[in-house]
């Protein structure tokens, strides 16, 4: 069988491909009434109505009762934590395969970030918790790995038994779906973000989900120097104890972009399906291959199938041979093992005082270096990413399909 014809490399990219004239029509609109922050603008008993209606839309779109925007998707999980009061002192679960700022956020508040295995679902291995788990363990923040919801069931069960807080970290996410409903809505409190590369972006920007009055409280005093606006009054009276927050307020140009991108979510995944059904579909039972398991096929976003081969050696071959053929692929797209990141090997923070590894007397410590994840260093060596786009076409699709089976009868030598 001939390798298929020579196609153009399709275009890479989400929602910022999306942008167009609804995104333009909501920030002229903000500009022209110049009105650009969220509080108060030209009249004082009206308050600017972008930010309100993105979290109003927001929040019936995931299915949940609070919404709170803020500056990024690193600010939500900084203030989400902050809601729930994890501070000094205090550990929490995340998984070693992780964007820089599920660790960094939990340094900031002061935490100590502890690091989990993956399965091959590339997302939390529920069993993780009870290993890790210790009298200092006061939350488990799970990641919906590239647009797969990890297994929230189990996740739930583990955490909650144990009085811990589930984090969801929904950032890479927005509009996936576990046992049908939407991600953000298993957990105590989620965090998702509008940056660049995300399903819907503003080029920056977050969200924060729960059903919890009180911690919707603490995450509006701590998104804004401590404030509790009328605005989110008029949602849920104040009960807490106003303390020193930090600065994460969405602007109202902000809100307009994520707005309109909000609005295009689900074009953008059923466009998504759509293509990968195309393409996963031809791709079952390859020998020394599989497909990344999803726990609920049903609900992923479909945009990042992944390959998952069993030889690590064959990786590098593999995608330099997709390559050639210009198929967009990776085998890491973004995200690293934590333990690999410099700013984990030094073990700093931004004052010696501040970082919750200061007591360890040799550094990297047990659970923090390389040889103390095996299923992580070995899962995260076997795959290759095959993203795909709102401006992928069926063709291109279908094309990624053919590159993938010719280039495994090349590098594997076998039949399907």
């Amino acid at each position: 069988m001939t390798a298929p014809a020579l196609r153009p490399r399709p275009v890479p990219g989400l929602g910022f491909q999306a942008i167009g004239a609804e995104e333009e029509a909501l920030v002229l609109d903000v500009l022209r009434r110049k009105e650009p922050f969220r509080y108060y603008g030209g009249d004082p008993a009206k308050p600017p109505p972008m930010t309100a209606q993105l979290e109003k839309e927001f929040r019936e779109y995931i299915g949940t009762d609070y919404a709170l925007a803020v500056t990024s998707g690193s600010a939500a999980l900084e203030v989400a934590m902050a809601a729930c009061g994890i501070g000094p002192g205090d550990e929490v679960i995340v998984t070693a395969w992780s964007w820089i700022a599920c660790f960094t956020t939990i340094v900031r508040v002061g935490a100590r970030p502890v690091l989990a295995e993956i399965d091959e679902s590339l997302n939390l291995d529920p069993k993780e918790i009870a290993r890790l788990t210790t009298p200092k363990t006061r939350a488990v923040i799970v990641v919906h790995y590239q647009g797969v919801a990890a297994a929230m069931e189990p996740v739930e069960l583990e955490a909650h038994r144990r009085g811990l807080y589930v984090i969801e970290d929904c950032a890479q996410s927005l509009g996936t779906r576990y046992r049908g409903r939407q991600i953000g809505t298993w957990s105590d409190i989620a965090t998702f973000s509008f940056q660049y590369n995300k399903v819907a972006t503003a080029g920056e920007g977050g969200m924060i989900v729960t059903r919890d009055q009180r911690l919707y409280e603490r995450a509006v005093r701590m998104s804004d120097l401590g404030s509790y606006r009328p605005v989110h009054a008029a949602q849920v009276p104040a009960k807490e104890p106003a303390f020193a927050g930090g600065q994460f307020r969405m602007s109202e140009l902000t809100a307009a972009v994520a707005l309109a991108q909000l609005r295009k979510v689900d074009r953008i995944r059923a466009h998504c399906r759509a293509l990968q059904a195309r393409v996963v579909g031809r791709l079952q039972g390859l020998k020394g291959l599989k497909l990344r398991p999803v726990a609920d096929p049903a609900g992923d976003f479909g945009f990042e199938p992944y390959l998952l081969l069993d030889d690590p050696a064959l990786v590098g071959p593999f995608r330099d041979k997709l390559d050639a053929r210009n198929v967009n692929c990776g085998q890491r797209t973004g995200t690293y093992p934590q333990y690999n990141r410099d700013y984990v090997k030094t073990g700093l923070a931004h004052a010696p005082g501040a970082s919750p590894f200061r007591e360890f007397k040799d550094w990297p410590a047990p659970g923090y270096r390389p040889e103390d994840f095996p299923r992580t260093e070995d899962l995260t060596k076997r795959f290759i990413a095959l993203p795909l786009g709102w401006l992928y076409t069926e063709a291109d699709a279908d094309y990624i399909a053919d590159a993938v089976l010719a280039v495994h009868r090349e590098v594997l030598g076998l039949g399907c």
